[in-house]
């Protein structure tokens, strides 16, 4: 019963008080490539080979992004990792000094105005505090609030179930207790 408590508890986002941090949102995006193309009119970069996108503490890494930005200013990427590869991305977290999350999966979009990441295909996510990883959920497809810390996962994109995805997992490690 406590297992199923503490799942929920992952899968809803309320384990944590931590948030991504929050001077990231007013940083600006670098990004390094092999290759570049800017389009000013559409607003849209496309970045091929070995591509790192930064901004501030959030790196994120894949074979080609695709950025956009709306009228209002707001950025949107999408990350596609090389054939037989993954795209990550890592993010330090408000609430401690070595509080992390990352991830990866074979596509992953990020939201500039909400803040929110998804992972489509192999997709995991991990809590890290340093490089030790603290939690962790691995699905087909998840969904990241940095916000809030609220996940979601499971194993259907867009209400298509994927073919062999199996179970989702989730590894969530005891917290230590709170001296008296």
């Amino acid at each position: 019963m406590k297992r199923i408590f503490f799942l929920s508890l992952l899968l809803l986002g309320a384990i944590g008080v931590a948030h991504a941090e929050k001077a990231d949102s007013e940083k600006p995006t670098l990004i390094d490539s092999d290759t570049l193309t800017y389009d000013d009119v559409k607003q849209v970069n496309v970045a091929t080979g070995n591509v790192v996108l930064t901004r501030g503490t959030l790196i994120m890494k894949a074979d080609r992004v695709v950025v956009t930005t709306d009228p209002s200013g707001y950025q949107f990427a999408t990350l596609y990792a090389a054939p037989g590869k993954l795209a990550t991305f890592k993010q330090k977290r408000d609430g401690g000094p070595d509080l992390w999350i990352d991830g990866h999966a074979e596509r992953i979009e990020y939201d500039g105005k909400t803040e929110i990441t998804k992972l489509f295909s192999k997709a995991q996510m991990r809590r890290l505090q340093g490089d030790k990883p603290t939690d962790e959920v691995n699905g087909e497809f998840i969904s990241y609030d940095s916000r809030t810390e609220f996940y979601s996962v499971n194993n259907t994109v867009n209400g298509v179930s994927q073919p062999g995805a199996g179970r989702i997992r989730a590894v969530i490690q005891p917290r230590p207790k709170a001296a008296p």
